[in-house]
């Protein structure tokens, strides 16, 4: 068996149903700026309104990758408790399809985990948040994060700021949603209720999630499915 200490699990909720939630964030040039500190205040948001679960401080992974002209993770996957909330900078391009595939990567790893170990999960997210659009290969990325999406093994939002490329989202996942602005608190307020949600059903529940924030639209309408 792997050192579970590697992989940053949380050996008390072994047994509980995880959920595994890659936060994929741009932080290329144009998200300099109010954009970045905002983001920044975001996902302290999440963390803090995540953790006033009790189910969702034990079931809720959470990995943090950025992209820009390259791609970093932050924090491979670890309990909630353990998520930091880094002070990202922003720099560079947009090397979004690298983003995916980081993402989908760390995704498979964490799967193989839950699988070895014996803890049951819900479909993994991958939560991403750009303001550009791609300035790599995106569309190999695309393929493969389809394929996956279809064979329902992992589910992807993608979160558009003024400034994206629609056509370029809706080409990656079926769950685009546009804010109107940066005010990325409150997108990442419903992303918390969201988990929470997901938290505390069953795997196989349908789960409704809370309305979106007034700053956001669905782009199309079938991005709940």
């Amino acid at each position: 068996m792997s050192d579970l200490k590697q992989f940053e699990i949380n050996i008390e909720a072994i047994n509980e149903q995880h959920i595994a939630c890659v936060l994929l964030l741009d932080t290329s040039g144009s998200m300099q700026g109010e954009p970045i500190k905002n983001l920044n205040k975001g996902i302290q948001e999440f963390k803090n309104q995540s953790m006033a679960d009790s189910l969702a401080k034990k079931r809720i992974d959470v990995a943090t990758v950025t992209f820009n002209q390259t791609t970093q993770v932050i924090q491979d996957f670890v309990p909630l408790p353990e998520m930091l909330t880094p002070t990202l900078e922003a720099n560079g391009q947009t090397a979004m399809g690298a983003g995916l595939n980081l993402a989908m990567d760390l995704i498979d790893r964490r799967k193989a985990l839950y699988k070895e170990v014996g803890t049951p999960y819900f479909r993994p997210w991958i939560f991403m948040i750009t303001d550009g659009e791609p300035t790599d290969d995106y569309l190999t990325a695309a393929q493969k994060l389809k394929d996956l999406e279809e064979r329902k093994k992992v589910m992807c939002w993608a979160v558009g700021v003024p400034g994206y490329n629609a056509k370029i989202l809706k080409e990656i996942t079926p769950r685009v949603i546009e804010l109107q602005n940066i005010d990325f608190v409150s997108i990442f307020d419903w992303l918390s209720s969201s988990m929470v949600a997901v938290s505390n059903s069953n795997i196989g529940d349908q789960v409704n999630f809370k309305q979106l924030p007034v700053n956001a639209r669905v782009i199309p309408d079938n991005w709940s499915k």
